[in-house]
């Protein structure tokens, strides 16, 4: 498969998927911004906006759950590339730089969610 066949542009407002849909694809941000959101009926609430060289999609793409949230194009001519489960796979296994990276980012997330989740849990 050539590299511009795994590259998608998108528009402002475009969703490249939604909470609760099944993919096993994890997503890089190459040109633009994409906010990753929840969205509960008129309601969205952007939980962090992404740019270029940020990655998105890579709980789906490890464990094959389904997504967490809806990820959004937020600027014109958003474009991203998808990586695979098994390119995903190949990355990690060839490159231990790419496993790092994911996880440090992994950990980033997980501090920043436990940071609000505990904060609110905290408030009187």
């Amino acid at each position: 498969m050539t590299i511009e066949k795994c590259i998608n542009e998108f528009g402002v407002d475009d969703v490249i998927f939604e909470e609760g849909s099944t993919g096993r694809e994890l997503f890089v941000v190459l040109d633009g911004t994409v906010d990753i959101a929840k969205i509960d009926g008129g309601n969205k609430t952007v939980i962090v906006s992404l740019g270029k060289g940020e990655f998105f999609g890579e709980m789906a793409v490890i464990d094959g759950s389904a997504r967490s949230a809806t990820a959004i194009a937020s600027a014109p001519k958003t474009r991203v590339m998808r990586i695979n489960h098994a390119r995903f796979v190949y990355l990690v296994s060839q490159q231990p730089a790419f496993a790092l990276m994911v996880m440090d980012a992994l950990s980033k997330r997980l501090r920043a969610s436990n940071a609000v989740t505990y904060r609110t849990a905290a408030a009187p």
